[in-house]
């Protein structure tokens, strides 16, 4: 198993290059599903999700032609499988995310209950909720969702609560039902904006998204595209505080701040000095960062995603920190490997109370989540010695050549056996 060696105390300087977002990428290979024709991607990051999903798509009949670079081509005309199997779901909870568009095109989908990272209870039962608002017959046996419908029709879903999969396989659902479906307390998240582009492209009649109210207006096919995914922020974000806290001066590049106003916001509360460019970002770290307060919930308020980043670099700021986590009762399973490099940090249920330390210390560590490999990744930049980090496939997950970037600002890391 493959584990990341980090020898702490440099600063990050220099410029890299950020990758397509997962997070957009994961559910716009599934909308390749809605459509015999090829769709055509750029911009897709080279990640364990990513090929997750992709042998996934090929199980189902799905032809994938990849080129050298970050493009790749998805032509479902051959789909004649819309089975989704626990071996290749239970690594992945976006797997999810091809029951929405199978119903549609084949009037019939069963997709193994998923599985990922374990921060927390993530229900599909908002998945199915809409999907039965459209007229479909769906049952949960041996764990797997079976749903059936002849064709789906359009219908007024409001979800219980705010949830990203959930909005985003009801929209591709939506795209090919019979009528108009409207999506109400609808996630806002950009990488939603990114998968009603591409269906956009492909031919849906979408509006509304990046509201909290979408629109479809069922059309009877959809035909090929081309569509480039978006920059990653939760990758960008996570370079921003690993240049911050080692007091470093990085240029990030392919990357935008669009979507980053909270993250970058707290930045600048932190003391770093930050130029926007057009697709580039700067970030020049101060002497010592000062301690940020922060309260995570959807988009676009603070994203979850960034929560153990910003955990990190709290550790060595001046002063005292609070975190609330809102949005995952279980994303503070990096606390206990973090004070293992020393940081001093109280829980008091979904709070967590940050009070700076001068140093961290390296030490051996274990990843627990995706999220929380990035926050050990950041301690032991920063940490005096050695860190070594056990466990790092969650890092592979969601970070593309994680290493390699790494090295290119300078950092002392490489992978070891």
């Amino acid at each position: 198993m493959d584990k990341l060696l980090i020898q702490g105390g440099v600063p990050l300087k220099g410029e890299v290059a950020m990758s397509g977002a997962k997070n957009a990428a994961l559910p716009i290979l599934c909308a390749a599903l809605l459509t015999a024709e090829p769709l055509d991607l750029m911009n897709v990051p080279h990640l364990n999700d990513i090929s997750t999903m992709l042998r996934l798509l090929g199980e189902m009949g799905v032809t994938v032609r990849m080129d050298e670079a970050d493009g790749l081509s998805l032509d479902a005309s051959g789909l004649n499988n819309p089975v989704a199997s626990y071996e290749m779901v239970k690594t992945m909870r976006a797997s999810i995310l091809v029951l929405g568009p199978l119903l549609a095109r084949c009037g019939e989908a069963r997709v193994s209950l998923p599985g990922g990272c374990a921060i927390g209870a993530r229900p599909v039962d908002q998945h199915i909720k809409g999907l039965q608002a459209m007229g479909a017959e769906v049952t949960v046996e041996q764990g797997y969702v079976h749903a059936k419908a002849r064709r789906l029709k359009g219908a007024r879903i409001c979800t219980d609560m705010v949830t990203v999969t959930g909005t985003e396989n009801l929209m591709m659902a939506a795209c090919l039902a019979d009528g108009e479906t409207i999506i109400e307390n609808a996630a806002r998240e950009p990488e939603v904006v990114d998968l009603a582009n591409c269906l956009i492209a492909m031919g849906a009649q979408i509006s509304g998204a990046g509201t909290d109210v979408i629109r479809i207006r069922g059309v009877d096919r959809l035909h090929g595209a081309a569509h480039a995914v978006m920059p990653d922020r939760i990758e960008t974000g996570t370079y921003l505080c690993a240049a911050a806290v080692t007091g470093g001066d990085v240029r990030l590049l392919k990357t935008s701040a669009a979507y980053l106003d909270t993250v970058v916001d707290k930045l600048m509360d932190a003391g770093c000095d930050i130029t926007v460019e057009r697709d580039a970002i700067r970030l020049v770290a101060p002497p010592r960062l000062k301690a940020v307060s922060l309260r995570t919930a959807p988009y676009p308020a603070f994203p979850t995603d960034m929560q153990a980043q910003f955990m990190a670099l709290n550790c060595i700021a001046e002063g005292v920190a609070t975190i609330r986590e809102t949005i995952f009762e279980n994303r503070f399973m990096h606390v206990n490997e973090l004070m293992r490099l020393g940081a001093n940090i109280q829980i008091e249920g979904n709070n967590a109370v940050v009070r700076g330390v001068d140093h961290l210390e390296g030490a051996t560590v274990m990843a627990t989540d995706l999220r929380a490999s990035a926050s050990l990744v950041i301690g032991g930049l920063v940490a005096r010695g050695e860190t070594l980090i056990d466990r790092i496939y969650h890092l592979d997950r969601g970070y593309e050549r994680i290493e390699e970037k790494l090295a290119r600002l300078g950092a002392s890391v490489r992978r070891v056996r």
